[in-house]
């Protein structure tokens, strides 16, 4: 593993919008920047933190890509969620001091370390990055609710339909096209998210592409037919 401690200037960074809040004022900002002072970088397949390990810090994604699984009973490794560019890592920590799950770089990444206890104390500081910390929460809270839905209710191709959705509009929010992506974890990745087993995934994709919904090249997705997938997913709201 690389790591590397450079100087990070939230205030300059393109990512600011996606991770932290707006509205803060220079004085403020330069305190941001001094508590988020180090950057990180995983090598592909190697662990930001593991299961058990202590828990310090929150980890906005600079660049890269990660999965979160956590072990089972029965030793299969259950992803939990995906994260982005822009998005925060390492809420599960908080309410032990120890982190409850993996977080595996699915390629090359780098992130921004915001060190939780000086992170806190500012967000009491000022009211602007109090409220956004709780968003951020609760977006988490959201999502999860979300996957309960998708695992709970929904069949195989809503799930998929769902996912695709899900991913190229998250893209999209970071600058990407709205219909194509590069999936950045495997098919059996996706499976253990979507609670699918991995020749159900295949078929899916595969029936998606029969009806031309989608074009798939390996790990290219091109989505030829957005309505096609929101149909799929809530019927009763696109006739």
């Amino acid at each position: 593993m690389d790591i590397q401690s450079i100087k990070v200037a939230c205030s300059s960074c393109n990512l600011r919008e996606l991770c932290l809040p707006m509205g803060l004022n220079p004085e403020e900002m330069n305190k941001l920047d001094n508590v988020i002072s180090t950057r990180r970088r995983i090598k592909r397949g190697s662990a930001l933190f593991n299961t058990g390990d202590k828990f310090t810090s929150l980890y906005a994604v600079r660049s890269g890509f990660f999965k979160t699984s956590v072990t089972t009973a029965d030793g299969r490794d259950q992803v939990t969620g995906f994260q982005m560019t822009g998005e925060i890592i390492g809420m599960d920590g908080i309410v032990s001091d120890r982190h409850s799950c993996d977080a595996i770089a699915l390629e090359d990444a780098e992130v921004c370390v915001m060190p939780f206890d000086q992170v806190e104390e500012l967000s009491r500081e000022f009211t602007t990055l109090q409220h956004h910390v709780h968003k951020i929460m609760s977006r988490e809270i959201v999502r999860d609710h979300s996957v309960m839905l998708l695992l709970g209710s929904m069949r195989a191709e809503e799930r998929l339909a769902a996912f695709l959705l899900n991913l190229v509009q998250r893209l999209h929010a970071r600058g990407f096209s709205q219909s194509e992506l590069i999936l950045r974890m495997t098919r059996e990745e996706i499976g253990s998210y979507l609670g699918m087993k991995l020749e159900t995934v295949s078929r899916t994709f595969s029936k998606f592409v029969d009806e031309g919904i989608i074009e798939v090249k390996q790990r290219y997705v091109h989505i030829k037919n957005t309505d096609a997938l929101k149909l799929i997913v809530n019927p009763q709201t696109c006739r």
